[in-house]
């Protein structure tokens, strides 16, 4: 029996060697022939909806085991050959980018061993790249995290190399590889590619997102851009967006392509369909999800005479959702157009048997149930074919859950603009007091990070003691254009407390920039509001409180900021009670002024 299974153990191995050695054998001849292929995949700017430039993918033959290009790097790396393998990919990648006049920059993945290995040196690649008609600029190197790196002093010597020559550097997979943050530390990259798996459902992923905003703010401490690896998905796409990340990569863009598409399709970046943002815009609304109605669905296949029945049946229904197998929205069929196809002549005969698939609208405005009114009502006004009639289907996360009229929608905003109107300020029409505190408890509630700045303005009294109350209301309408033209729209929140007092809530990652926007432009403005003798002498005569003469100098604006930890605060009563504090030390600083509490909590 022990012969047997020594045998067997012998057989095993030489069937190895066998495999390997046929391996091996394969891999010289792909490497001796060049009978490799290039793709490759755009890297987009999120921001300007263009193509930053294209990651260059490297693929054996089709029908070899070595067509993976991990198994392929990794026979390289066992047989000695990784540097005569990388080399050849470059060069190939480079001339096929260059033959392609693709825009943008090209990334070449490199492994961090590579650079160490004998033959490699930077002086090569640029002869290759300046060959090939491209500036040292126009290439990315990828170092990736997939291979442990003992030798970081060495690879740093080989990058900064690189770098000297004026080639740029990214980090690969960060966070799914052995280096992690400590490659990022030691070669100091110009590009860092967040690894899909953070990306991948991160709409639906707090902890994703926290780790997300982690490296974007290691990132902007050190100058560094961010990419997000493998978006596949619309609610990706946005969540990235909403996040602050300004590139990315992924399905959703393009697979990659031996013979690449130079410009993306616009309906890409479009807000049209399933939208969903994790950033809200935080005001006095309510979301779609209040106005559902519940309605009958029909497949595809439906035949168009049991819609007619079902419409007949029920005269209060005006539209019908159609639903594919998995419960996904694929349209949409109105009554009011479907009669008038059934009832033009021989309309019976021609579309009774049909199925509804047919005749339905196949491009139905569909909205997420957390949306709120105001959004939905922009992506209605986008849609020319919406009519005050029509309806719209209301979804959670892509999956049907009912209808949504537009004449309820419009109900809906009217009624919250008299309430918001309701509680504005009668002089700048900000919203006051109750808007003010249910922002911020709903924000906590949320769990959201958030900035609350308390705007004041320095001698008010005495400068409307002595221009009256008219001049003075003009610089309140004054001060609240400007606290509105600095702050964004679909994140911040600019609230009037009443009197000099203002309130801004910021969900905006600048919002310390604004800040500071506000200040200066305040201080450009504010004196023309004075008589020439005034300006001249820089402020004005007055009695203080106490009826004491006094001089009083120009206005200023003083604001006071604090950062709110939602997991120690509990209610706007508290928030309110830290911004007051904060905006009493901006005051006691000369002139415009900013403060920023450091306590996040009671």
């Amino acid at each position: 029996m022990r012969h047997l299974d020594e045998s067997i153990a012998v057989a095993s191995v030489a069937a190895r060697d066998e495999r390997a050695g046929t391996l091996l054998d394969e891999f010289l001849h792909i490497l001796d022939s060049g009978a490799l292929q290039t793709l490759y995949q755009p890297i987009v700017n999120l921001a300007e909806h263009t193509i930053l430039g294209f990651e260059a993918l490297i693929r054996g033959p089709s029908d070899s085991p070595l067509h993976s290009p991990l198994p392929l790097f990794d026979m390289a790396l066992r047989s000695g050959r990784l540097t005569q393998l990388e080399q050849t990919c470059r060069a190939l990648s480079i001339a096929q980018f260059r033959r392609l006049r693709l825009p943008g920059k090209l990334f070449l993945n490199t492994n961090p061993a590579s650079v160490l290995q004998p033959g490699s040196r930077p002086q090569q690649m640029l002869d290759l790249v300046v060959q090939a008609g491209l500036r040292p600029d126009d290439i990315v190197l990828e170092m990736t995290e997939q291979f442990p790196v003992d030798d970081y002093e060495a690879v740093r010597w080989a990058t900064r190399e690189y770098s000297r020559l004026g080639f740029q550097v990214a980090i690969d997979d960060l966070g799914a590889g052995y280096a992690g943050l400590r490659m990022w530390s030691e070669l100091r990259p110009d590009y860092v590619k967040i690894d899909r798996h953070f990306i991948q459902g991160i709409h639906d992923d707090r902890v994703k997102q926290e780790f997300v905003r982690s490296i974007l703010n290691i990132a902007h401490g050190l100058d560094c851009q961010v990419v997000a690896e493998g978006i596949e998905t619309r609610d990706e796409y946005h969540t990235v967006c909403a996040l602050g990340i300004t590139s990315g990569q992924g399905y959703y863009f393009a697979r990659p392509q031996p013979l690449p598409e130079r410009q993306l399709d616009a309906e890409l970046f479009s807000c049209d369909g399933v939208r969903r943002q994790i950033r809200r815009p935080v005001r006095l609304s309510e979301t779609v999800g209040s106005l559902l109605r519940q309605a009958p669905t029909v497949s595809p296949a439906t035949q168009v005479a049991e819609v007619v029945e079902l419409f007949s049946a029920t005269l209060v229904l005006s539209s019908v959702a159609v639903l594919d197998d998995a419960g996904t929205p694929i349209g949409l069929v109105r009554r009011h157009r479907l009669m008038d196809v059934y009832a033009s002549p021989y309309g019976h005969s021609l579309h009774d048997r049909k199925p509804i698939s047919k005749l339905m609208d196949a491009e139905p405005v569909l909205v997420e149930q957390d949306m709120l009114v105001e959004e939905v009502s922009q992506v209605l006004t986008e849609d020319m074919r919406t009519r005050v009639e029509d309806n719209f289907i209301i979804t959670a996360k892509g999956a049907y859950l009912g209808i949504g009229r537009v004449v309820d929608l419009l109900k809906k905003i009217t009624d919250l603009q008299i309430r918001n109107a309701r509680y504005a300020n009668p002089l700048t029409l900000l919203p006051g007091n109750v808007p003010i505190y249910e922002i911020l408890d709903r924000l906590l509630a949320e769990r959201c990070e958030f900035a609350v700045a308390y705007c004041d303005l320095d001698h008010f009294k005495p400068f409307n003691d002595v221009y009256g109350y008219g001049k003075g209301d003009d610089v309140l309408q004054r001060v609240a254009a400007i606290l509105v033209q600095h702050s964004d729209a679909k994140l911040d929140f600019v609230g009037h407390l009443g009197g000099d007092d203002f309130i801004l809530v910021f969900r905006s990652a600048d919002w310390r920039a604004r800040c500071q926007a506000m200040l200066d432009q305040f201080a450009a403005e504010i004196a023309l509001m004075y008589e020439p003798t005034d300006r001249l002498q820089q402020g004005i005569w007055s009695s203080d409180r106490s009826g004491a003469r006094m001089f009083f100098p120009i206005l200023s604006l003083s604001i006071g900021v604090v950062l709110p930890d939602a997991q120690r605060c509990h209610s706007h009563n508290e928030v309110a009670a830290m911004a007051s504090e904060a905006k009493r030390e901006a005051k006691k600083q000369p002139g415009n002024s900013l403060f920023v509490d450091r306590r996040s909590a009671p």
